[in-house]
């Protein structure tokens, strides 16, 4: 994991419902039970301050970093996404969108994984299609001061088959199966009186891996996925454990957070 990934999800999963800001040695703390050193937290950092993601504030502390508007919208979806129970219903309609084309690579490939991000696939190179509309599709269009023809519609045809060409099931199967052994053994090492710190790290482990399938699972309805599909028992086993590990973790992040004055 490195400094930039474990900054979002230590915000997104701890300091988003504490404020949302902290100082900057809290973070340097709290980024230290996963081998993260200072000078990485700090590098990181000035990163997320170039990408409007963190801003520099005061605080009682000293120095520190609060989220932005746009970060804090981002985390708030995302947990939406990480921590949803059970699956959303379907209207059987498809959310498309008809791009002109992005010609230089560096935006087009921004874009592709932006839009996977939010639960889209390409059919063709300039149209993606969503099993339901993202709201995070604004900011992220205007974020790239782009635009898309947007189409509420209904398929003509068995959905299965679009499924199947727009994402590649076996291989997020493949996916969830792979990171149910990996969890499992990250868990199993665990002693039972580990202490606040290595709890907090263990746990961020597992949120981390679990967020990566926002990458690669859009979260389509249960009646297009086959039957015994391995993410259902891999989330009924992600939000066991997150939810036990959860108190220990929280002690420690509330511990070095200047004794929750920030």
């Amino acid at each position: 994991m490195n400094a930039r990934a474990a900054l979002f999800d230590l915000y997104g999963d701890h300091l988003r419902i504490r404020s949302g800001r902290a100082s900057v040695a809290a973070l340097v703390r709290l980024l230290a039970p996963l081998d993260i050193a200072p000078p990485a937290v700090r590098t990181a950092i000035s990163r997320m301050v170039r990408q409007d993601w963190l801003t520099p504030v005061r605080l009682p502390q000293g120095p520190g970093y609060a989220l932005t508007r746009k970060c804090a919208r981002r985390l708030d979806e995302t947990a939406l996404r990480v921590y949803r129970s059970g699956s959303a219903p379907w209207s059987g309609r498809w959310h498309v969108l008809v791009f002109q084309p992005v010609r230089e690579r560096g935006p087009r490939e921004r874009l592709r994984a932006d839009l996977s991000f939010l639960g889209y696939a390409p059919l063709s190179e300039n149209t993606w299609i969503g099993p339901r509309p993202s709201p995070e599709l604004d900011a992220l269009l205007e974020g790239q001061a782009l635009s898309a023809d947007r189409f509420d519609s209904t398929l003509d045809g068995d959905p299965r088959a679009l499924v199947a060409r727009a994402w590649d099931l076996h291989a997020i199967a493949h996916a969830y199966e792979q990171w149910m052994t990996s969890a499992a053994g990250l868990i199993g090492e665990l002693p039972p009186a580990a202490p606040d710190d290595h709890v907090f790290a263990v746990r961020s482990r597992l949120v981390h891996g679990w967020r990566n399938f926002l990458f690669r699972d859009p979260g389509l309805p249960q009646e297009l996925l086959p039957p015994g599909w391995p993410g259902d028992r891999a989330r009924a086993y992600f939000e066991q454990e997150a939810a036990r590990l959860l108190p220990a973790a929280a002690r420690f992040v509330d511990h070095n957070l200047d004794k929750g004055v920030h």
